[in-house]
């Protein structure tokens, strides 16, 4: 029941953090722990129904909330036909909160919201604070969330789309940024500011994995690899037409054999405005042209990759870096295969 109607991809990360989250439960003294961007709420209704955790889901869409309570009350009805009374007391049910996090909302404001949703007396209480794959600056929210909340005692998030992190350079009017965090880094932009500055390029190819496509090549699936010269062409399009919409997000593709770029262009802008494009301005000869130089693009592409890990790993070590200069302590590890869920690394911390 836990993994009906979830993917492959998103079972095997769930599984996982579950049980990292669980043993984090056991080692800190804590009542609850607060699940941020919960979704659906796959991961919080394992730790409550298989570990029996009480868990706070934040997630700023209504209608995936709505969808989370009825998918808790049909397990909870399936359940019912299936075990007896003692093991339906240790269930958990999620409280589920219709709430955005911001680097604006206070501490103060998040806790009272964990009381309300529990319906606790006071607000004396502890939690852990746990993410998947927050996405852009809700990673660098989570931490300041957790460093400010002196309930607050242990961290668990994995990081995902370090392309929407807000930097000095892309965003000079926040006061907050997603990149650097740590002081040390922070001195280093202040007195060279391209010494440790990340470019949205930089930033977007540190989402990828190697791995896989370091397989593809091995294999020769050299057909497969042509999805990225699509992509590109595609983009080409975009920044012609809509110079302000660069790097506009775009739908998943999987290439098939065969597959024209007009193809590859209606399934990949279905339900954005770049629908609107007729097919006149798809055919044009720089498209020819891009397309028969795929191979290009593949040794591109290669390139970018050999470099993403080491991109993120100065991410990463400034996320760490940063916790370790408010006194945590900090542990980063790949949890996931990489093949499948590409964004793997765990950060947890722990307040000393």
């Amino acid at each position: 029941m836990f993994m009906k109607c979830v993917k492959p991809k998103k079972s095997h990360e769930i599984k996982r953090m579950a049980a990292i989250c669980a043993r984090s439960c056991q080692q800190n003294s804590i009542d609850f722990v607060v699940d941020f961007g919960a979704g659906l709420g796959h991961l919080a209704r394992i730790l409550g129904y298989g570990y029996g955790i009480n868990v706070c889901c934040f997630e700023m869409q209504a209608n995936l909330n709505q969808q989370a309570l009825a998918i808790d009350a049909k397990l909870e009805s399936m359940a019912a036909k299936h075990l007896d009374a003692s093991e339906l007391a240790k269930f958990k049910r999620s409280a589920h909160l219709t709430q955005r996090l911001s680097s604006s909302t206070k501490p103060t404001e998040f806790i009272e919201s964990i009381r309300e949703a529990f319906q606790l007396p006071d607000t004396d209480f502890q939690f852990g604070i746990i993410g998947l794959h927050p996405c852009g600056d809700l990673g660098a929210t989570l931490m300041r969330m957790f460093l400010n909340c002196e309930q607050a005692k242990f961290l668990n998030f994995v990081g995902c789309c370090y392309h929407k992190m807000s930097t000095q350079e892309s965003q000079p009017k926040m006061d907050l940024h997603g990149y650097p965090l740590s002081s040390q880094l922070r001195r280093q932009l202040q007195t060279d500011a391209h010494s440790c500055q990340l470019s949205y390029e930089a930033r977007e190819i540190a989402c990828h994995a190697i791995e896989l496509y370091y397989d593809r090549l091995k294999a020769g699936q050299h057909e497969y690899l042509k999805i990225h010269s699509l992509r590109a062409a595609a983009e080409r399009i975009i920044v012609h037409h809509f110079p302000d919409l660069r790097h506009s997000a775009l739908r998943n593709v999987k290439h098939a054999p065969g597959m024209t770029f007009n193809d590859y262009f209606q399934k990949a802008v279905e339900g954005t405005r770049f629908a609107e494009l007729n097919s006149t301005q798809l055919n044009s000869k720089q498209i020819e042209t891009d397309l028969l130089h795929w191979e290009r693009i593949v040794c591109f592409y290669t390139l970018r990759l050999m470099l993403a890990p080491h991109v993120e790993s100065i991410i990463l070590y400034d996320r760490a870096m940063f916790l370790l200069e408010k006194g945590c302590q900090v542990n980063i590890e790949a949890i996931f295969d990489p093949r499948i869920s590409p964004r793997n690394h765990i950060t947890s911390a722990v307040k000393n």
